[in-house]
């Protein structure tokens, strides 16, 4: 018998490393990787393409029934695809970064994503990661894991992805983004940033991507050969 394939749900802020570790650990395990960041961020790109303000709640909402989010394995790395159009690259800019959060935070976008993000996961054999992940989109996760780190530390990251794609942005600046991203994440009425009461805590300040990998895939062997002997 096949041992049966695990619902793995990856939280924490904005740069704690949660997306490259979760894109990492399903490559390892031959699991999708579902990056719902990711998804919101292209709902995000949507409205700025629409010239919606992000205060625009209804006419944000109207959007979601017509909007396709998808995300493909291309040669081996995650594709992001908004209504048919490869958007992998455009969502990763400072004005989507600064979009996302408000727009994320409507009931109306969060049931479509949600649902979207469920369907991905009902058979299980992925890692998701998030904001909610552990405590509203698979509360029942085989395991679930909380990022986090220093502030500067996460800063210096964000910092790099964005110099990576062509964005130089002073450290100060990056740091007061998060410090705002944190307060909208933490504080929003719906699904708030939030740790799960079983999640398992990982600080990745100084631990590097490999590390943080390792960490996780120990610890799903270990759940998995304990499932075995039950």
């Amino acid at each position: 018998m096949r041992p049966r394939k695990l619902v793995i749900a990856i939280d924490g802020p904005a740069a704690s490393g949660k997306s490259t570790t979760a894109r990492l650990v399903a490559e390892r395990l031959g699991y999708l990787h579902v990056d719902t960041g990711a998804m919101y961020r292209a709902v995000a790109l949507k409205v700025l393409h629409q010239g919606l303000g992000v205060e625009q709640k209804e006419d944000i909402e109207a959007l979601m029934p017509a909007t396709r989010v998808a995300l493909t394995l291309k040669d081996g790395s995650l594709r992001v695809y908004l209504d048919g159009d490869d958007v992998t690259d455009a969502i990763r800019t400072p004005d989507v970064s600064k979009a996302v959060s408000p727009v994320s935070s409507y009931p109306g976008v969060r049931r479509a994503m949600v649902r979207e993000q469920r369907l991905l996961g009902a058979e299980g054999g992925i890692v998701m990661d998030g904001r909610d992940i552990g405590t509203v989109v698979f509360p029942g996760a085989d395991l679930k894991f909380f990022m986090v780190a220093g502030i500067e530390a996460r800063a210096r990251r964000r910092q790099q992805e964005l110099a990576a794609t062509g964005t130089v942005l002073p450290l100060d600046t990056v740091l007061e983004d998060i410090r705002e991203r944190d307060a909208r994440d933490a504080g929003r009425a719906e699904a708030p940033l939030r740790r799960a009461d079983d999640a398992i805590d990982i600080d990745t300040s100084a631990l590097t991507i490999e590390e943080q990998v390792r960490f996780v895939l120990d610890t799903v062997s270990r759940t998995m050969q304990e499932s075995t002997t039950q």
